[in-house]
């Protein structure tokens, strides 16, 4: 007697991504209640499973749903504001003074649905986020399909959302209360950056992180200001500094991370913390190139983020894994620094890693959540393909993502969303234009 599936896929490739990224031929996968249930032979998957739905996918590769692994999804109804300056200036003379001005829940709710919808388009399954108002956030994700973390946000100046750190702490630890249980729903604490929190606060939040098993999302060491700053403010290099205040651990995702020396790297490394590579945001900014290589030499897990759609200006790890390749090669005068393989990998389980939770996402593995893509690679701007791996990373675009799943639901059929409209989107974004524009922006 067969075994039930709910859907049954038959892709050109599978490349499951572990144990490695070797794609494989004529490969079927096998969904049930939402997680993977075996991947295995066309021919073995059509005897063993009767499924619900088959779904052939001819000249079409299955890969994991990418993981984006430090954003700001709201960020996105500012894209194009203030570009082509550094960080600093950016921040302080285009971003913070409208954020000031209009972000609010509504903000946050709206922004974060148009991110989502661009994420999912362009193979994005699961989002790290670090923004405002969280619960507004998660209608977006819930709406949309998507999977998050979210992050706590803690700053020490007031915004629309809180005056102190304690309220930023508190509101975002009751949002996090009132969405537990919610399957595609995770939190994590988010201080700003070394720049923006005290002593006192990033020991709060380190607690908060011991006590409750959380994620320490927060810049470090994107440029070299950052860093002239905490030598002059507190006599040590922000890794220092973080590692005397306790929060290097396994706790910690460290966004950015450009300018680390070799001791940085160890010491990331020796107390198990993650990264976060952003190299369109990085290069955009002219913060610098990270030493990704290095950072996976010393067993770093690191994964990829576009940062916020002001600061790249998109929300697209396609264009995030060539680039980081590339960008690695050309930094360390080296064409094998970050292969294909390595690059596809920090946009999915190295992403997993990253975030704590490659147990359920990331690769294609029996009892993982079916989160999933499909990239058509058999049209005329990939032909031919000799290697489905090497085009996915160095050819492949989003717009050759055919089909997103989430949880074994489908979110994304043929570049077309299923629950949210695209005129709604659109509508969306001009609303805010037009409010943002009358005042300047």
């Amino acid at each position: 007697m067969k075994e039930a599936a709910d859907l049954l896929l038959l892709p050109r490739w599978v490349i499951t991504v572990e144990p490695d990224c070797r794609p494989l031929s004529r490969h079927a996968v096998a969904i049930r209640d939402g997680r993977i249930a075996a991947v295995l032979p066309v021919d073995q998957a059509q005897a063993r499973f009767d499924a619900g739905e088959i779904l052939d996918l001819p000249g079409q590769a299955l890969i994991p749903g990418l993981v984006n692994a430090h954003t700001h999804a709201a960020m996105s109804l500012l894209r194009g504001i203030g570009d082509d300056l550094p960080l600093m200036e950016w921040l302080n003379t285009a971003i913070w003074p409208v954020e000031g001005k209009h972000v609010s829940a509504e903000f946050v709710r709206d922004g974060t649905l148009l991110a989502a919808a661009e994420m999912l388009q362009g193979g994005i399954t699961t989002f790290n986020d670090m923004y405002f108002f969280p619960e507004a956030a998660a209608e977006a994700v819930d709406r949309s399909g998507i999977r998050a973390v979210l992050g706590i946000v803690v700053i020490e100046f007031p915004s629309a959302y809180a005056n102190a750190p304690d309220g930023y702490l508190a509101r975002g630890l009751a949002a996090r209360d009132a969405l537990k249980g919610h399957d595609r729903i995770r939190f994590a604490l988010a201080p700003h950056a070394p720049y923006t929190v005290s002593d006192a606060t990033f020991q709060r939040v380190q607690h908060l992180a011991d006590e409750l098993d959380l994620t320490i999302h927060v810049h470090l060491h994107e440029t070299a200001h950052e860093i002239e700053g905490s030598i002059a403010d507190h006599g040590v290099r922000p890794v220092a500094r973080l590692a005397r205040l306790g929060l290097l651990s396994p706790n910690l995702l460290a966004v950015h991370s450009v300018h680390m020396d070799a001791s940085e790297i160890a010491e990331l490394s020796r107390h198990g913390a993650r990264v976060a590579h952003c190299p369109s945001s990085n290069m955009k900014l002219a913060s610098g190139i990270a030493p990704v290589p290095a950072m996976l030499a010393a067993g770093i897990p690191v994964g990829l983020g576009t940062d916020g759609a002001a600061s790249n200006n998109r929300l697209d790890l396609f264009e995030e894994m060539r680039q980081a390749a590339l960008l690695a090669k050309v930094g360390a005068m080296d064409a094998t620094a970050v292969s294909a393989a390595e690059a596809l990998t920090m946009a999915t389980l190295g992403g997993a890693r990253a975030l704590g939770l490659d147990n359920e996402i990331g690769s294609i593995v029996p009892g993982k959540w079916a989160d999933l893509c499909a990239v058509a690679l058999d049209t005329l701007d990939l032909s031919p393909c000799f290697d489905p791996l090497s085009h996915l990373v160095y050819v492949a675009g989003r717009e050759n993502v055919r089909h997103v799943w989430v949880g074994g639901q489908l979110v994304a059929r043929d570049r077309h969303l299923t629950r949210v409209a695209s005129r709604e989107l659109l509508a969306i974004s001009a609303l805010w234009q037009n409010r943002i524009a009358q005042d300047g922006a």
